[in-house]
């Protein structure tokens, strides 16, 4: 696939894919990667303008720019109710973002910032502040973190302390309600990370 498309001579150094608007998963994203490397290609960066490919590609380690969508296109539809929210950058101390549906933060929450939202609460960066998933009473929504040391998680109406220990190297964490209390296990790729 990728030799047919380079033809004999691949380029030399790092490659970069652009993905556009297409919504890459986590399998998908491993397998296209394999096929790089196959063909003596490395991957450099990933560039999408879908939070999903975002994410599934943060998760797999690569370097991901996330671009604005293209002008006069229209967004992809989000599931009715339930917009997913994008904040680019860091949320400091003394700062709060509530949103209605899911909220992706592409940076990191410091200690005495608030991150809130209706649906699920995904965190590309470390979070070290406190984030509310659910806060409407949606108690299936879940929190995701590259690094998951917060302050204070809450789940609904469940309330916890973030784990003191430090976190595993290189394993994306989830926070989510189990029989009513809030555990902190690695994330699942397989469920979507953004839940409509």
């Amino acid at each position: 696939m990728v030799r047919h498309a380079l033809g004999a001579d691949p380029p030399s150094g790092g490659l970069e894919l652009d993905c556009g608007d297409w919504m890459l998963g986590v399998t998908l994203l491993a397998r296209i990667t394999q096929q790089l490397q196959a063909a003596g290609l490395i991957l450099s960066q990933l560039r999408c303008r879908d939070a999903s490919t975002y994410v599934a590609g943060s998760a797999q380690g690569w370097r991901c720019v996330l671009d604005e969508p293209a002008t006069g296109s229209e967004p992809a539809a989000a599931p009715p109710g339930r917009p997913v929210h994008v904040h680019r950058g860091t949320i400091r101390s003394g700062e709060q973002i509530e949103v209605e549906g899911a909220l992706l933060v592409v940076g990191d929450v410091n200690p005495g910032a608030r991150v809130s939202a209706s649906g699920d609460v995904l965190i590309w960066g470390r979070l070290r502040g406190m984030a509310h998933a659910g806060c409407r009473g949606e108690r299936a929504a879940r929190i995701v973190a590259l690094q998951l040391r917060p302050v204070q998680l809450r789940i609904a109406d469940a309330v916890a302390r973030g784990p003191e220990d430090p976190p595993p190297l290189g394993v994306t964490e989830q926070a989510q309600l189990v029989e009513n209390e809030i555990h902190i296990s690695p994330a699942e790729l397989g469920r979507p990370l953004i839940a409509g």
